[in-house]
């Protein structure tokens, strides 16, 4: 290895060790819904927005309608022109409970897309004071709604998203799932995303995000993010934009998603969407580029007998550990391939980008619409 690739091995190494290192502040600071919540005396409406979920619904909903501590709540579930019966699985599972209301929806214009329109339907129904948006794949603790209302007026936020617990169970889902959670405890400074207004310092997940309805209404509501693929980062950003302060929290305690049980549909699901976390192809490039130098580069070197090489690679294992502890996902062995995952990672989102530029982005058997490189 030549003096230049030792250098940057090794300043690979060190940023890795920094960026565990942060992941570690941000596992202790992170905010988590309370464990013994105040009772939630305002009226609350939980959005559940569905299409061709007839499969896993009835989980998700039996867990809706078992949450305590609310004294006052509405379930409005939206069947957006699904083809597998969902509506009849909701109405069959839902046994004629009056806080329970199906509604069908309609197709989105050309230029929203269905979920957003789903939940832009659902918001204009619900006459709560705050609106909790669940997604068909999430199923809740009994006590979820109510200990993340207490976090979002406890911490005075207009927003906040407790990130589920991601079950990952095919080797695929293993992979690539726990990134989710590693990626905003590594990169995101947590604190001063919860202040900053800033579009780049934020971070959301729409399968359980819980909103003011007031805020959600002066930012634009779920209209204003229409077009957006990733409408949860997107609203969250609109909140900030209307002076309102919105936060990433730790829900794995409450809340648990199976997102995909197999690789086809987590390579479809992730290619549906990460263009647009990309943001652009320059800044595709430069993310991959970032990815590979400090969490694949240094595992590399490592193999040829680096110690710079092996301390970096041993810093991205310690990461990957932290989140998985704190997000209570799986530790072992699953950290010790980091940088597969990474590797996984970009290949994704050189996918999703291949995608978008050959007009081929699809999500639930609709085309996604193409926007102008």
């Amino acid at each position: 290895m030549g003096t230049r690739s030792r250098v940057i091995v090794r300043t690979a190494a060190v940023a890795a060790v920094t960026a565990s290192v942060h992941a570690a502040y941000n596992a202790r600071i992170v905010r988590e819904p309370p464990k013994q919540p105040a009772r939630c005396r305002e009226p609350v409406s939980i959005l559940l927005p569905l299409r061709d979920e007839a499969l896993r619904v009835a989980p998700t909903l039996r867990s809706l309608m078992a949450q305590s501590g609310l004294d006052d709540v509405e379930i409005l579930v939206l069947d957006d022109c699904s083809s597998d019966g969902t509506a009849e699985v909701v109405r069959r599972v839902a046994g004629g409970d009056p806080r329970v209301k199906v509604f069908t929806g309609i197709e989105p214009p050309p230029d929203m897309v269905g979920k957003p329109y789903a939940c832009h339907q659902l918001a204009t129904r619900a006459r709560g004071s705050v609106l909790v948006c669940v997604d068909a794949d999430v199923v809740l603790a009994p006590d979820a709604v109510a200990s993340a209302v207490s976090l979002l007026r406890g911490a005075s936020l207009d927003a906040v998203s407790p990130f589920p617990r991601q079950r990952a169970d095919s080797a695929g889902a293993r992979l690539v799932q726990p990134l989710l959670q590693w990626s905003w405890l590594t990169l995101l400074p947590l604190r001063l995303a919860e202040r900053s207004p800033r579009p780049s310092l934020t971070a959301a997940n729409g399968q359980f995000l819980i909103i003011d309805a007031a805020m959600l209404r002066e930012c634009g509501g779920f209209a204003a993010v229409g077009h957006e693929v990733l409408d949860d980062i997107a609203l969250m950003r609109a909140v900030k934009n209307a002076g309102g302060r919105g936060v990433v929290a730790d829900g794995s305690r409450i809340a648990e998603c199976t997102m995909y049980t197999n690789w086809p549909d987590l390579r479809d699901g992730y290619t549906k969407s990460l263009w647009s976390a990309t943001a652009s192809v320059p800044g595709a490039l430069a993310i991959c580029a970032g990815l590979l130098t400090v969490w694949v580069l240094p595992a590399a070197a490592a193999l040829t007998g680096s110690k710079a090489g092996l301390l970096g690679y041993l810093a991205g294992v310690a990461g990957r550990t932290v989140a998985a502890r704190r997000t209570r996902g799986r530790v072992w062995p699953d950290s010790l391939v980091h940088p597969v995952s990474v590797l996984a990672l970009v290949g994704l989102i050189g996918r999703s980008w291949w995608a978008r530029r050959t007009g081929r982005l699809m999500w639930k058997n609709r085309v996604l619409r193409r926007e102008a490189p």
